[in-house]
């Protein structure tokens, strides 16, 4: 068999894949005129595919197709300086909507080494560009429909402490005034932390700002002489889920609000020390404080609601509690160490 026939074999093979493609495909000649189109081409562009042939692009339909910078990439694709991948364009045609493309474009060769063909394909992305911007519009609203909800737990959470305050007031039983008051101060540690989630990305806490608003929050609550009693909060830039952070808050609260009330009983001043530190999958929360340490025996206080909130909580983030004599003082000091789903990320720069 001789070469030419098989070239022109190889060029007639090449047409007819072209036009019976699947996808909007053109073949064009170095000179960007139209050698063949697909079928699905005309269909999706509304082309008679009888007056397509031998035009330059640029002629092609009502010349919609005339594209400066379009025409200028395939000058360079034909030249071998470039191929276009996923070129954006947009399609505008009178009395029509804007259409969407893509475009890649590379060179063929369909036999003949003298020739240089081009091979088009188009792809109409404006579905699927409407459906984006649809779903960013939802991701938007839905956002913004949290961040109110949030606001509005907030407020409403600031109004039931605010309740509490007043009813323990009111009250003339002492032991009563204090579950109230250990109440209100439980509801403004959880209000605290929806107001981090207010401003937050993504649902994750920032625990140096969200623990040291919390502990301003009971220091302002239960400390009547800042001079004499003070609570200090060390966190490094580890970010944390909502529900992690809202346990680690609670367990904070609660053992604020233990030293505060059993730790400095005579003592002329105090300290309170908060502490968070974490590395990869593994963290550590402390409370110390510098009072009058462990009582044993007789002295030592009974297990109390708090006790029991601090041990369910930490159970739940799968860490562990040690209780330690500071010297002078007490440690209580909740560690987390391994790979669970429960657990605060890993640092990262805030």
């Amino acid at each position: 068999m001789s070469k030419e026939p098989i070239e022109h074999f190889e060029a007639a093979s090449t047409l007819a894949v072209v036009v019976s493609s699947n996808e909007p495909l053109l073949f064009l000649s170095e000179d960007q005129t139209v050698i063949a189109a697909s079928t699905s081409f005309c269909r999706a562009f509304e082309i008679d595919p009888a007056t397509i042939i031998g035009k330059r692009l640029s002629d092609v339909g009502n010349g919609e197709w005339a594209m400066p910078k379009l025409a200028s990439l395939l000058k360079a694709t034909a030249s071998g300086s470039a191929d276009i991948e996923a070129y954006e364009i947009d399609l505008e045609r009178p009395n029509q909507k804007t259409r969407q493309l893509v475009v890649n474009a590379r060179t063929l060769d369909d036999g003949d080494k003298g020739r240089i063909r081009l091979l088009v394909a188009v792809t109409d992305v404006t579905a699927v560009r409407a459906e984006a911007r649809l779903k960013d519009d939802l991701v938007r609203e839905k956002a913004i429909l949290i961040q109110e909800v949030q606001h509005r737990v907030a407020n409403s959470l600031q109004i039931i402490a605010s309740v509490l305050m007043q009813s323990a007031r009111r009250v003339q039983s002492e032991e009563a005034r204090g579950h109230l008051h250990n109440a209100h101060l439980r509801v403004m540690s959880i209000a605290a932390v929806q107001r981090q989630l207010s401003t937050s990305t993504g649902g994750n806490v920032e625990l140096r700002s969200y623990l040291t608003q919390l502990c301003d929050s009971l220091g302002a609550s239960m400390i009547a002489d800042p001079d004499r009693l003070s609570i200090a909060v060390t966190v490094d830039d580890s970010a944390t889920e909502a529900d992690v952070s809202i346990s680690l808050g609670l367990i904070v609260t609660e053992l604020v609000i233990n030293a505060l009330k059993h730790a400095f009983p005579d003592q002329p001043t105090g300290r309170i020390a908060i502490d968070y530190r974490s590395t990869g999958s593994d963290w550590t929360l402390s409370v110390i404080d510098n009072g009058i340490g462990m009582r044993t025996g007789r002295h030592a206080p009974k297990a109390g609601l708090g006790t029991g909130i601090v041990e369910a909580l930490a159970k739940n983030l799968l860490s562990e509690i040690q209780l330690s004599d500071a010297n002078p003082g007490t440690a209580v000091t909740i560690r987390h160490s391994g790979g669970s789903d429960r657990q605060p990320e890993a640092p990262r720069a805030a």
